[in-house]
């Protein structure tokens, strides 16, 4: 790895990491229990379009284990690392397509971040109690994947722009 994208990865990681501090800060002003918007998502999803899926994957589990020690415990980070996988690699395979644009693929990716919380919550909690929150959390996860697609769509076209990543994600 040159130093460059090195130092473009590390960038992106403390940037995710700060957007994640911003939430964990923010107060839960929705009725479901740890809902917030996803900012950090806006980085990874810059991310795989600019840097490519490997880097991405990399920037978002170290991000994902920084952040579930940092501010939460072992059960948040499981549900952390449930859900940013799974919709990752949603999103890495929708990418592929190239049936979807940025923020089609984002849009999935927030719903099935929450699909992948939510099965981690019945698997750990051991009750299908928690799926009552399916169709908000469906709906929530396409809300904030489209406003963190339509940022990301803003973010690459401006780093592509100016020669600061490509457009491929290579």
């Amino acid at each position: 790895m040159n130093i460059r994208r090195l130092s473009l990865n590390g960038l992106l990681l403390a940037l995710a990491f700060v957007f994640s501090y911003i939430e964990w800060l923010l107060p839960e002003i929705l009725l479901i229990p740890g809902a917030k918007p996803g900012l950090a998502n806006i980085v990874i999803v810059t991310a795989l379009y600019c840097v490519g899926a490997g880097d991405a994957l990399l920037i978002n589990v170290v991000r994902m284990i920084l952040v579930g020690f940092t501010f939460g415990n072992l059960t948040a980070l499981l549900f952390g690392l449930a859900g940013g996988l799974f919709s990752f690699g949603v999103m890495v395979l929708l990418k592929k397509t190239k049936r979807f644009g940025i923020a089609g693929v984002s849009i999935a990716g927030g719903v099935c971040h929450n699909l992948g919380q939510l099965a981690a919550a019945v698997i750990v909690m051991q009750t299908t109690a928690v799926l009552y929150y399916l169709p908000y959390l469906i709906l929530l996860g396409a809300a904030a994947g489209l406003i963190v697609g339509l940022i990301s769509g803003l973010c690459v076209r401006a780093l592509t722009a100016h020669g600061n990543a490509n457009a491929d994600g290579r």
